[in-house]
């Protein structure tokens, strides 16, 4: 069962609830974002956002699996599934990913929910 697709596109929905929850908490912080373009070179530049680029990443590595002209094989699924399991550990403690995802699932509900649905296709953990 190849649940790729739909995972990405849960991933991508937690992307953008993360990058836009990241915003307001940034303009509330900084100052006001002037431009869409200015907004782009903080997300891409800025050490503020950096902490989200290995979930820019994965979305990058799904895309290019979805992308190849073979079929995806079940090695290739479990592996994104794995990686995206271990990159979506939110944690109170430490630096890093697991500190910021920690902080915008308590602070943004938008987010919470976006986790939900990616948790759902996951599913269980087991081992």
């Amino acid at each position: 069962m190849n649940h790729l697709p739909e995972l990405r596109n849960a991933i991508l929905a937690l992307h953008k609830a993360l990058v836009d929850s990241e915003r307001v908490t940034y303009e509330k912080t900084i100052g006001a974002i002037q431009s869409p373009g200015h907004f782009l070179q903080l997300l891409t530049g800025d050490p503020w956002f950096a902490w989200l680029h290995p979930l820019s990443q994965l979305i990058v590595a799904m895309d290019e699996a979805l992308d190849e002209k073979e079929p995806l094989t079940r090695a290739v699924v479990d592996t994104l599934t794995i990686q995206t399991r271990l990159l979506l550990v939110a944690s109170e403690e430490g630096e890093g990913f697991s500190k910021h995802y920690f902080d915008a699932l308590q602070r943004d509900p938008d987010v919470v929910l976006a986790h939900a649905d990616v948790a759902k296709l996951l599913g269980p953990r087991t081992g």
